[in-house]
């Protein structure tokens, strides 16, 4: 037998052996077939994903450039609802209510949570109760909790006032004021959301080492040095998260002035004179009030921007010292090694 043969000998072999059928006597199948059923049982999510998920996205972005009630056909008018949407004092005027209940809210509920988040840390003894008490709230219904506390806030028999009264301090337009209509949507944004968040805030004290916190006992530091100087600090990475998230979400408010203040004869939102009408609930108003589907998802995008801008802002402000500091030790490193 010659070099040729032998070789060729081994080719076959080697194609055998790859082609060598298995145990059961089945050969196995080529290319894509041999991976459908792992490809079939991960499909419903993507189905879903591309239904419920991308479809309403694509489509949100085709019907802005549209002029549709909903029901009959759709006209293009190009970017007229843009141009439109730049001269709706109504459109800015919702933009600047969400912006002062988004202060209102997110900055006190920043800070009540690293507070709340610190004082759990810090507590011995019932722990677990405390924990579970301010969690409550994040999953009670919103709408219902909403409608017990419009009632504290009533202008007229509101216990708020009531109490007020009591006291000769007269009475709050809770329901009726501009800024009282505000705080009000920002109290109850306030009471939903800030267990959730120094929840969070607790899971990242807990991965901070005890040794910092013992350390800094040791040198003389008292509850409020200990807070302000290595608790903020280390939690930076974790006050980022809360306040993107918060950010998000109070820009997305809907629910709490929804339920306050809902849609009167006219088609209004907002309460009086439209102070406490956020962006989506003015999205609301033009897409499911007067049926300006076309109009409605031109405001979505705008307000897909501002948290986009907001987001951004929020990174720099907060997590852009880390990235300046990580910058800076990389230049001195490579200094070093020249």
């Amino acid at each position: 037998m010659g070099l040729a043969d032998a070789l060729s000998g081994k080719t076959v072999e080697r194609r055998g052996r790859t082609a060598k059928p298995s145990p059961d006597g089945s050969r196995p199948l080529p290319g894509w077939r041999r991976y459908w059923p792992m490809y079939t049982a991960v499909s419903p999510f993507f189905i879903l994903f591309a239904v419920f998920g991308v479809f309403p996205v694509g489509f949100s972005i085709y019907l802005s450039f549209m002029s549709w009630d909903g029901i009959g056909e759709t006209r293009p008018i190009g970017w007229e609802n843009y141009a439109y949407l730049v001269t709706d004092s109504d459109f800015w005027q919702s933009i600047g209510n969400t912006l002062v209940i988004w202060i209102l809210s997110t900055v006190p509920m920043v800070f009540l949570a690293l507070v709340i988040a610190y004082a759990l840390h810090t507590t011995v003894r019932f722990k677990a109760f405390y924990r579970v008490a301010y969690f409550v709230p994040n999953v009670t219904s919103i709408v219902a909790m909403t409608l017990v506390l419009g009632s504290v806030f009533s202008d007229s028999s509101g216990l708020l006032n009531s109490a007020l009264r009591a006291i000769s301090a007269g009475e709050v337009g809770w329901l009726s004021d501009p800024w009282a209509m505000k705080i009000s949507v920002g109290a109850i944004t306030i009471w939903r959301w800030v267990g959730y968040n120094a929840i969070i805030c607790l899971a990242g004290l807990q991965a901070i080492s005890s040794d910092v916190f013992e350390a800094a006992k040791v040198d003389g530091a008292d509850n409020r040095q200990t807070f302000f100087r290595i608790t903020i600090p280390m939690l930076r990475p974790v006050i980022l998260f809360v306040a993107v998230t918060s950010t998000i979400g109070g820009l997305q408010l809907f629910t709490e002035p929804q339920v306050l203040f809902p849609v009167d004869d006219n088609g209004n939102v907002g309460g009086p004179g439209g102070e406490a009408t956020t962006i989506v609930l003015y999205l609301y108003q033009q897409a499911f009030v007067f049926n300006r589907f076309g109009y409605g998802a031109a405001v979505g995008w705008a307000l897909f921007l501002l948290i986009a801008v907001f987001s951004v802002i929020n990174w720099r402000l907060i997590g852009g010292r880390d990235e300046d500091a990580i910058g800076t030790g990389r230049r001195k490193e490579k200094s070093r090694a020249r």
